[in-house]
């Protein structure tokens, strides 16, 4: 069962905004508790703008809505008009984050029950409010997000289910479900990379400034590359899976490939144990890596420059490793000049 911050966050939201509902003795609890969790943003930037923003939708809405139940009364065809229009300004005025909240706000007033009664329809605008307001502000004072610790971890993570896919690819040792298995979370890993990538980098433009702006900018450099030293290596093993089994390579050919992965792979793990500064001595350099490339290279091209059927599916699979070489090279600059 997970239980994460913003799950934790989510709950408190919904205790919160029920005990100020209870406390001003307001009716119609549920819709508070709703606004609550979908107040509750991932980001602290989204959280920000969220509110100035949830301010003007909703009061919009609760206007247009009264509007609408004033002259054509409460039916399902002036709620459904209601709720294009809303959805068609909220997208208009780019505030497409506010639509779930404020189509809550709107299914509130325009089914009251009491037509006319705009004491009774600025009530539950107000119980929205009281729900909204109480999600931004747990998710602003509780658990603030560590992008940076989060992000790192989440590397070492993608990478570790990376290194064993690799590791075991050429010489074919997992079963195919257990490859499968492992394939699945690492590509969920990916996406939640490329999720936590998003909201890191839009926090730090909205918010950072002068040398601590600076700082991440160098930062974010770093998490870039390793984001793409990761997706290298993913695409090193579709490549080896359509290509390099099909090509029947002897034993020996096995194992130079085995072996340069072995290589890569260790270099992968050295560049991130050197991000967090857990490694004593340089162990590896660009350079070490520059000249087994080489050796790779001129190996693979020697071996198969009669059979071209053959090379040919060689080919595809060498490049798709020495596309990864050269971004755990490029990896291992940013980082001296990060670190420097």
């Amino acid at each position: 069962m997970t239980f994460g911050p913003r799950i934790f966050k989510t709950g408190l939201a919904v205790i919160l905004a029920v005990y100020i509902c209870e406390l001003f003795a307001v009716d119609n609890i549920v819709f508070a508790a709703v606004a609550a969790i979908l107040a509750v943003q991932p980001s602290l930037y989204r959280t920000w703008k969220q509110l100035p923003d949830q301010l003007i939708t909703n009061t919009l809405g609760a206007s247009i809505s009264l509007f609408f139940i004033y002259f054509l009364g409460e039916n399902p065809v002036s709620i459904g008009i209601v709720v294009m229009i809303m959805i068609s300004l909220s997208l208009k005025f780019k505030m497409e984050s506010t639509i779930p909240i404020t189509l809550v706000t709107v299914a509130a007033i325009m089914t009251s029950g009491a037509a006319g009664d705009v004491y009774f329809a600025l009530e539950r605008f107000l119980v929205i409010l009281i729900g909204t307001i109480s999600g931004i502000f747990i998710n602003l004072a509780v658990f603030r997000p560590e992008y940076k610790k989060s992000f790192s971890d989440n590397i070492q993570s993608a990478f570790q289910q990376m290194s064993l896919l690799l590791r075991t690819a050429i010489s074919n040792e997992l079963t195919e479900k257990s490859y499968q298995e492992i394939s699945k979370n690492f590509k969920k890993e990916l996406e939640m990379l490329e999720s936590q990538f998003g909201l890191f980098n839009e926090e730090r433009v909205k918010f950072g400034k002068s040398k601590a702006k600076q700082l991440n900018d160098r930062e974010i450099i770093v998490f870039r590359q390793m984001m793409k030293t990761l997706n290298e290596g993913e695409q090193l093993l579709d490549k080896i899976e359509n290509h390099y089994f099909q090509s029947k390579t002897e034993q020996n050919i096995n194992h130079l490939y085995d072996q340069y992965v072995e290589e890569l792979i260790k270099y992968h793990e050295y560049l991130i144990l050197k991000y967090q500064g857990k490694i004593k001595e340089y162990q590896h350099s660009e350079e070490d890596m520059l000249s087994k490339r080489n050796e790779f290279y001129h190996t693979v091209l020697d071996l198969y420059q009669e059979d071209h059927d053959k090379k040919l599916r060689l080919v595809i699979v060498s490049s798709a490793l020495l596309e990864y070489t050269f971004h755990l090279g490029r990896l291992d600059q940013l980082l001296n000049q990060y670190q420097n």
